[in-house]
C-alpha cells in the first residue's frame, strides 16, 4: 500500500510537468512562468515547497526529542513571512528580476557581486536539498524496507522529469496540488488519532530495537532491560542490569522495551522527563535561552533569504500581488503547522524508543501503526508516507528550478543566446543541482532533517538577508560593502555549520555558538555591509535613486 500511494504522488507530479511542457514557450516560462501566477495559486505553491521535509517529518520528530522549546520551529517558519511580507515582498517583485543575482546585480550594477550571490544561491539550495533527499530515503526504507539510497533517487527522477519539462510553469501547479495533498495526509490521520486517544488511550506495545551502528546511550535510571547483542564490551543474550550512566552499544544489538520500561536514549539527543519537556527552555540542551533566540533570528530572517521562496514572488503580476500572496501564505502555514505538533506529542507516549536510535524523524510515519495497528494503521502510516513524498518532491522542485536558475544563467551569459541555448543551459543547471546533493546524502545522516534545514536557514539570514534589506531600504549601499557583507556572513554561518556536522556534540559554550550562531553572524553581516559602504561612498551606483523609486512606486492599474 506504501509503494502504491508514493507511486501515486510521482505519477501525479510527472503528468503535470508533462503538462507544463506545453505550456512553456519562451524562457520567462522556465524561470519564473512569465510572471502571470495569480496570488492563491503562488501562495499555495509556496506552500508546497516551503513545507519540506523539515516540516513534515522533522518538527514532530523535534517536539517528541526536545519538547516545549521545538514549538519555536514552527512559529518562526511562519513568523518569517511577516517580515518578508513587510521589508522584501513587493519590492523584490519590482525589481523585475530572475534571480536573486539579477537583483544583485541590478542594484549594484557590479558581475563580482552577481557572482558572490550566484554562489551562496547554489550553496544554500545544496544544504536545504541533502536533507529532503536523505529524509526520501528514510520515509521509503521505514516504510517498505527499501535500501536508503532509493528513496533520494526516485525523487531526484520524478523531479528532474517535471522541472526540465516545463520550469517553473510546470512546477508551479505541482507543487500547488503538493500542498493539499500533504495537509490532507497529516490533517486525516491526526483527526483518527486524536480521536483513538479521546476516546480510551490505547496501551503503549512492547517493541525490539536494533541498532545499525555503534551507539552510545544513556540511561537515567537504572534499569533491567532485555538485550541481545554487545553492551559495553560484554556479550548478552537476555535481561541486563544497566546503571543510570553511559553505555555503549555495539552494531546489531537488539533491545526489548516493555511499555513500563525507561527507554535509554541516544547520546546526541537530551534526556528529559516529562515535566521538563513540557516547560519553556526545558529541553536539556545547554544554555537553551540563547539557543531558542538564535533559532529566532536565524528562521526567522533567513526566511526571506531563501533563494527558492524568493524566486517565487517574481511569478506574481505585480507587487500588490505579492503582497496578497505573502498572506494566504501565512494564512495556510498555519494551519498546516498545528498537525505536526499533534504527532510529535502523541508520539512522546507512543513511539519513544525513536530516542534510542535517534530516529525521531519518523515519528510520524510509525505513529499510526503504533496507535490504531492492522489495516487502519497501515492505510494511514500509507497516507503519511505519500504527504512526506509529496513535500520532498514540492521542496526538492523549487530548489532546483532556483539552483538551475542560477547555473543556467552563469553557463550562458551571451544575450543574444537563442532560446533553445538558455532552456538547454536550464536543463543542464537542473541535472547538476541534483547530482551533487544527492552524491553527498548518501553516507548516513547524523542531524535531524529540520535540524539541516535550520542551519540553511542560518546562512541564508547571515548573508541574503543583509543584501535584501540593505538593498531595498538603504540607498548607500555600495558593491564593495555588499561583497564585504556577504562573505563575512557566509564565511561565519558555513563554517559553524561545516563544524557543526563534523561533530554534532561540541562542548561548552562553542558548542551552543556554533550550533546556533545566527545571533552573531546575522548583526556582523549586517555592521560589515554598512562600513564597508559608508567606506567606499563613492561607489554608490549613479543610477540608485531611480532604481528605489522602481522598487517603491506602486504600479499604475
Amino acid at each position: 500500500m506504501t509503494a502504491t500511494a508514493v507511486a501515486l504522488v510521482s505519477i501525479l507530479t510527472v503528468v503535470v510537468g508533462t503538462f507544463g511542457l506545453r505550456r512553456a514557450r519562451t524562457t520567462g516560462d522556465f524561470y519564473v512562468a512569465s510572471r502571470a501566477v495569480t496570488p492563491r495559486w503562488n501562495a499555495a505553491a509556496i506552500g508546497g515547497e516551503y513545507l519540506s521535509g523539515a516540516s513534515f517529518l522533522g518538527i514532530a520528530g523535534l517536539i517528541l526529542a526536545y519538547g516545549y522549546d521545538a514549538l519555536w520551529y514552527p512559529v518562526c517558519y511562519t513568523a518569517g513571512y511577516l517580515i518578508l511580507l513587510a521589508v522584501v515582498a513587493a519590492p523584490l517583485r519590482r525589481s523585475g528580476a530572475y534571480t536573486l543575482p539579477d537583483f544583485a546585480q541590478i542594484r549594484l550594477e557590479s558581475i563580482a557581486v552577481r557572482r558572490v550571490a550566484g554562489a551562496l544561491v547554489v550553496i544554500i539550495g545544496w544544504l536545504y536539498l541533502v536533507p529532503q533527499l536523505e529524509g526520501a530515503g528514510l520515509a521509503l526504507t521505514t516504510q517498505t524496507g527499501a535500501p536508503g539510497w532509493l528513496g533520494g533517487l526516485l525523487v531526484v527522477v520524478v523531479v528532474l522529469t517535471a522541472v526540465t519539462a516545463g520550469g517553473m510553469r510546470s512546477i508551479t501547479f505541482a507543487q500547488a496540488i503538493q500542498y493539499w495533498i500533504k495537509l490532507m495526509a497529516l490533517l486525516i490521520p491526526a483527526l483518527v488519532l486524536i480521536g483513538v486517544w479521546h476516546h480510551g488511550s490505547p496501551p503503549r506495545r512492547p517493541v525490539s530495537v536494533t541498532v545499525d551502528s555503534a551507539t552510545t546511550v544513556r540511561v537515567p535510571v537504572a534499569e533491567s532491560l532485555t538485550v541481545r547483542g554487545v553492551v559495553d564490551g560484554l556479550p548478552v543474550d537476555g535481561p541486563v542490569s544497566l546503571p543510570a550512566g553511559t553505555h555503549h552499544l555495539a552494531a546489531h544489538t537488539t533491545v526489548d522495551l516493555k511499555p513500563a520500561d525507561v527507554v535509554p536514549v541516544i547520546a546526541s539527543r537530551p534526556v528529559n522527563d516529562t515535566a521538563s519537556w513540557l516547560r519553556p527552555l526545558g529541553s536539556g540542551t545547554p544554555h537553551p535561552l540563547y539557543a531558542s533566540l538564535s533559532l529566532i533570528v536565524g528562521i526567522c530572517l533567513g526566511t526571506m533569504g531563501l533563494p527558492h521562496v524568493l524566486v517565487r514572488f517574481y511569478t506574481n503580476t505585480d507587487g500588490r500581488d505579492s503582497r496578497r500572496t505573502t498572506l494566504v501564505v501565512i494564512g495556510l502555514l498555519s494551519m498546516f503547522y498545528l498537525l505536526p505538533t499533534v504527532f510529535g506529542t502523541l508520539g512522546r507516549r507512543y513511539v519513544p524508543d525513536l530516542l534510542l536510535t535517534g530516529n525521531t524523524d519518523s515519528t510520524a510515519l510509525l505513529l499510526p501503526e503504533r496507535m490504531i495497528g492492522g489495516a487502519a494503521g497501515i492505510w494511514l502510516s500509507s497516507l503519511v508516507t505519500a504527504g512526506a513524498f509529496a513535500a520532498f518532491l514540492s521542496t526538492v522542485s523549487g530548489l532546483t528550478v532556483s539552483v538551475a536558475g542560477v547555473l543556467g544563467q552563469d553557463l550562458f551569459r551571451d544575450t543574444q543566446a537563442t532560446r533553445r541555448l538558455r532552456i538547454r543551459s536550464f536543463r543542464l543547471g537542473a541535472i547538476l543541482a541534483l547530482s551533487v546533493p544527492y552524491a553527498l546524502s548518501l553516507p548516513t545522516e547524523r542531524l535531524g532533517v529540520a535540524a539541516v534545514v535550520a542551519l540553511a536557514f542560518t546562512v541564508a539570514a547571515s548573508t541574503f538577508c543583509p543584501l535584501l534589506v540593505l538593498g531595498i531600504w538603504w540607498r548607500r549601499l555600495t558593491d564593495v560593502g555588499a561583497l564585504a557583507g556577504m562573505v563575512a556572513g557566509g564565511t561565519m554561518s558555513l563554517f559553524a555549520v561545516l563544524l557543526t556536522l563534523v561533530d554534532d556534540d561540541p562542548a561548552g559554550w562553542l558548542g551552543v555558538l556554533l550550533r546556533q550562531p545566527a545571533v552573531w553572524t546575522v548583526p556582523i553581516a549586517f555592521a560589515v555591509m554598512i562600513v564597508v559602504s559608508l567606506a567606499s561612498a563613492r561607489r554608490v551606483p549613479a543610477s540608485v535613486s531611480r532604481f528605489m523609486i522602481r522598487l517603491h512606486a506602486p504600479e499604475a492599474r
